[in-house]
C-alpha cells in the first residue's frame, strides 16, 4: 500500500513566517505557484495560508494585504498526516476535515505537504500504469 511519504519525499518544503505580510506571502505562493502555503515559526506549524485565507479573511474584510501579518489570517486548526500513512488515510482526514492540503509530519517536525491535487495525481498515474500493464498482458506485449 502506497505511504504519503511516497508522494512528498524528494520536494522542496515551502514556507512563510508568520510575521510576513499577506502581501509578501501572497507573492511567494504566485511565485512558487501554489494554492496553499504553510506558515511556521522556526520548526514549529503554526497554520496554513491558502486562496481561499486570502479572499474571505483579507479582500471580503478589506484589509489591507501590505501591512497584515500573515499570523492575523492564516487557518489555524490545522490537521496533519504522518508521512507513513497510506494514501487513503490521508484522503480520508481531509474529507472528514473538509481541507485540501494536509502538512506531512515525522514525529513533530513537519516534512511536507500533500494536496487533494497529490493525490488525485498519483492514484490516476497508478491506474494509468495499471491499463498499460492490461492492454500489454491482453495483446502479449
Amino acid at each position: 500500500m502506497s505511504t504519503v511519504r511516497e508522494i512528498v519525499h524528494d520536494r522542496d518544503l515551502y514556507q512563510v513566517g508568520e510575521n510576513d505580510t499577506v502581501a509578501h506571502v501572497a507573492q511567494r505562493m504566485a511565485d512558487l505557484h501554489v494554492g496553499a502555503i504553510l506558515v511556521l515559526n522556526g520548526e514549529t506549524l503554526r497554520g496554513i495560508f491558502s486562496e481561499r485565507d486570502l479572499m474571505k479573511r483579507v479582500v471580503l474584510e478589506h484589509l489591507d494585504p501590505k501591512t497584515t501579518p500573515v499570523r492575523d489570517v492564516m487557518s489555524t486548526n490545522v490537521v496533519s498526516v504522518d508521512e507513513l500513512a497510506n494514501l487513503e488515510e490521508a484522503m480520508e482526514l481531509m474529507q472528514s476535515h473538509s481541507c485540501r492540503h494536509l502538512p506531512v509530519t515525522r514525529g513533530s517536525h513537519v516534512v511536507g505537504f500533500l494536496s487533494m491535487r497529490d493525490l488525485m495525481n498519483f492514484e490516476l498515474a497508478r491506474k494509468t500504469e495499471e491499463l498499460h500493464h492490461m492492454r500489454a498482458y491482453i495483446h502479449g506485449t
